[in-house]
């Protein structure tokens, strides 16, 4: 299955920004005239998409070594070079056919952003020679987005990864750079990387759904895409609405945020899922209660409405840093 490449709006915005010179509301207001003009045709990224080559914007640049932030979802043969920040042990897991599995990674960083890689079976071998600090060539990897909407690479039995490579230089890591706050009446379609903090006003029963063991990847009726037929674990989404006073919006939690903002294990988020009433005195619970989020923002096309997706949530702000917040903004 051939998975496309998934370019989000606001990297198409900056990229005809930096190549233009036209300013992000230039652009929009241009996105949003092709739209129209399209009656309703194509989304947002779609004509984006449409507006870049008209105004003969290269989005991607095919073949040769990639930096870390233009590297998408979807693209395949993609070389790095980067400084590894962090190793993380391996773990093994069974298959569906009850054969062993492994699966380690690994998180590198050049001039432009950070990266997780993850390694699948043999390919974890190379995790005994990675140490933080040092420079190492990836060739050949798979870009996906995980679960938290993070773009990550994937080794597999053709990848390759070269320790410290002759003539091979990476200059200042940029780490992630902190969200910014805004109220939730400032968030647009294009926003990521982004912190709101408000009141739950409402919240809705978790929907539970089957994913691969191995990639974690969606498995209807135990079948992936990409490992065929398998015995599959589950996932969960949990909505909210989020309100601060400006505005309000359903933020979007899939599980490992959910445990986070409820402060519970794995094994008890799942076990709702064979007893839903049971979840009914946890979501009156959280009414009334004060998160904070970072996430980006999506637009449900199905609704025609934009949801907040959450990446990191605080179910418990510091009250001290949000009136020095405050203070300082006075």
């Amino acid at each position: 299955m051939v998975e496309l490449i998934r370019i989000p709006l606001n990297d198409i915005v900056s990229k005809i920004k930096e190549k233009t010179g036209l300013s992000e509301q230039q652009i929009l207001e241009k996105v949003d005239k092709k739209c129209q003009q399209l009656a309703g045709l194509v989304s947002k990224d779609g004509a984006a998409h449409i507006i870049a080559n008209e105004l003969g914007v290269k989005l991607l640049e095919h073949g040769g070594r990639q930096k870390i932030k233009d590297i998408f979802a979807g693209m395949r043969s993609v070389e790095i070079v980067g400084r590894i920040l962090q190793v993380y042990e391996p773990k093994d897991f069974t298959r569906s056919d009850g054969t062993p599995g492994k699966v380690g990674s690994f998180s590198i960083g050049d001039e432009t952003g950070m990266t997780r890689v993850v390694c699948w079976g043999e390919q974890t071998s190379i995790l005994r020679d990675l140490k933080p600090g040092i420079i190492a060539l990836i060739v050949n990897a798979q870009a996906r987005d995980n679960n938290r909407g993070f773009k990550e690479l994937h080794l597999s039995e053709q990848s390759r990864v070269a320790v410290n490579p002759p003539g091979e230089t990476v200059g200042e890591v940029k780490e992630r750079s902190q969200a910014a706050r805004k109220a939730i009446k400032e968030l647009s379609e294009q926003d990521a990387n982004v912190e709101i903090l408000g009141t739950i006003t409402e919240s809705f029963a978790p929907k539970f759904f089957e994913i691969c063991p191995q990639c974690n990847k969606s498995a209807k009726q135990g079948n992936c895409a990409q490992h065929g037929q398998v015995t599959p674990n589950y996932s969960c989404v949990f909505n909210v609405i989020l309100d601060d006073g400006s505005d309000n919006i359903r933020v979007v939690f899939f599980r490992n945020q959910m445990e986070r903002l409820l402060n519970k294990s794995t094994e008890d988020i799942l076990a709702y899922r064979e007893n839903l009433d049971s979840f009914e005195q946890v979501r009156s619970d959280l009414l009334g209660h004060i998160i904070k989020v970072v996430g980006k923002v999506n637009r449900n096309m199905f609704f025609d409405r934009l949801e907040f997706v959450a990446q990191l949530v605080f179910a418990n702000p510091n009250p001290d840093e949000e009136l020095a917040r405050l203070s300082a903004q006075a």
